[in-house]
């Protein structure tokens, strides 16, 4: 279990007290760490426009077009299921750097592919690696970040995914000419060399450890952004509360997890957040983009050039919510998200079935990305960093990102045969439908979690679900 720091009152990790300097430090380290981010971007984005070429070259029908899109996505969930274990015993930085070693592989496989069932295998081992990443950037910033810049970071990984997408839509673009898919995965090595380096550089999470009874080096990480003499006097407090909760999971038949009745709220929260997020359909239209575009009429090419605008606003609104998600608060900027994206997918689906001009459909498109990734994109992964107790968060992040990956797996191979029977515009309608019911859902559920800690969230989550809890214990903020 994850245990430690996080049960500081305020604070989700180890640095309440970090001076500036220390500040950009941890910044910096957030950033390289959300590689694992990028690459999920970068996955997602680039077989877009991989595929306009794949499925000729290997005459794949639309089933196997949608399955090479969606098979790596098997391979997320196992990834990011078997991530909050692994990281408990290897650390968080270890696995990560082993993520991207997996990732290289992956990326060798998918360049060298002569068919489609080995470009299957390769996005399979793919998804292992990005499923992993996915799962634990949340974590290992949710446990170096500063409350008062804990949305800021924790909404790192979303802007890695996003700027892993855009890269993507311009190593198409750069490749669309010559209709080189092999080179356009082969991009995706560089990323995956850099998690690997920051694997073996960046500083391991203090809060493992000293769970792992490592105490010296977790006291050097926190003095290198903040000073000894709160350096020890962390180390020494987390190390009482570690012992505390050791007595009690002792006194206890099974300890405290994620089934645990006063958990169980956090959990619902975040799988229900984590389907929402996908079955919104945001990722039918990351992945299908140039495809969706091509059928308004516009060429294969000029189909990539405009997911590249498509990549670009999606990267700018995620910027917005940065600087938004510690200001505004995290619940007002879901609710807003997910009303514009009900209407403008919504509108999306008339555009198609009342044949709108493609300028209209392309309207709707960027509205609903520009949407999503002003609220729920970003809001989410910060969202799985802060409302599960410390005691449980690593593998309630990795529950949630393997119910994440699931929906998308389910959404991204069903979308064309769906949009086949259906009609393309019928099949934006259901995504509608399901927004507007998650609006209802958030207002009904989801608190305010921006400045709170850990119990103060965990109190407000009871309330909601109709459980009453013992009365929260003073939190403080920074």
């Amino acid at each position: 279990m994850v245990q430690g720091f996080s049960r500081e009152p305020g604070t989700h990790g180890p640095v309440a007290a970090a001076s500036p300097a220390g500040t950009r430090k941890i910044t910096w380290w957030a950033a390289t760490i959300a590689v694992g981010g990028f690459l999920f971007g970068f996955d997602t984005g680039v077989v877009s426009g991989a595929l306009l070429y794949i499925r000729d070259d290997f005459g794949l029908n639309s089933f196997q077009q949608g399955s090479v899109v969606s098979v790596l996505l098997i391979g997320s969930v196992v990834g990011a299921m078997g991530a909050g274990k692994l990281a408990d015993r290897w650390g968080r930085r270890r696995l990560l750097g082993a993520a991207g070693a997996v990732f290289l592989l992956g990326t060798a496989v998918a360049v060298f592919a002569t068919g489609y069932g080995m470009l299957l295998a390769a996005r399979i081992v793919l998804g292992l690696a990005v499923g992993t990443a996915s799962a634990l950037v949340p974590v290992y910033l949710s446990e170096i970040s500063p409350t008062r810049i804990r949305g800021r970071l924790l909404t790192m990984n979303q802007l890695m995914i996003t700027v892993g997408i855009l890269v993507a839509y311009l190593v198409n673009l750069a490749f669309a000419s010559g209709g080189d898919w092999r080179a356009m995965f082969a991009c995706g090595a560089v990323p995956a060399l850099v998690l690997v380096v920051a694997g073996r550089l960046l500083p391991e999470s203090p809060q493992w450890l000293i769970e792992h009874g490592r105490p010296d080096e977790a006291r050097r990480v926190i003095a290198s952004v903040s000073d000894e003499a709160t350096a020890d006097r962390l180390v020494e407090r987390v190390q009482r509360r570690i012992a505390e909760e050791g007595a009690k999971t002792s006194s206890s038949a099974d300890g405290r997890s994620l089934w645990a009745p006063d958990v169980r709220p956090a959990l619902v929260l975040g799988l229900t957040l984590a389907a929402v997020q996908q079955f919104g359909g945001i990722n039918t239209i990351i992945y299908y983009a140039p495809t969706i575009i091509e059928q308004t009429g516009l060429s294969a090419s000029n189909s990539i050039f405009y997911s590249v605008a498509i990549g670009a606003i999606n990267l700018v609104m995620t910027l917005v919510a940065i600087k938004l998600v510690d200001r505004i608060g995290r619940r007002p900027m879901v609710l807003v998200s997910l009303a514009v994206m009900a209407v403008s997918v919504f509108l999306l689906g008339l555009a198609f079935v009342a044949d709108l001009s493609s300028g209209l459909t392309l309207l709707f498109m960027v509205v609903y990305i520009a949407a999503f990734a002003g609220g729920l994109g970003p809001v989410f992964w910060t969202l799985i960093g802060e409302i599960f107790p410390p005691s449980v968060r690593a593998e309630g992040s990795s529950a949630s990102t393997a119910v994440n990956w699931v929906s998308n797996f389910i959404v991204s191979l069903a979308f064309l045969p769906l949009a086949n029977v259906l009609g393309q515009g019928e099949t934006f309608w259901i995504f509608a439908g399901i927004c507007a019911l998650a609006f209802v859902f958030v207002t009904r559920f989801l608190p305010e979690t921006r400045g709170r800690g850990p119990e103060e969230i965990e109190s407000d989550l009871n309330r909601r679900f109709g459980r009453e809890p013992d009365a929260p214990k003073t939190t403080r903020t920074h």
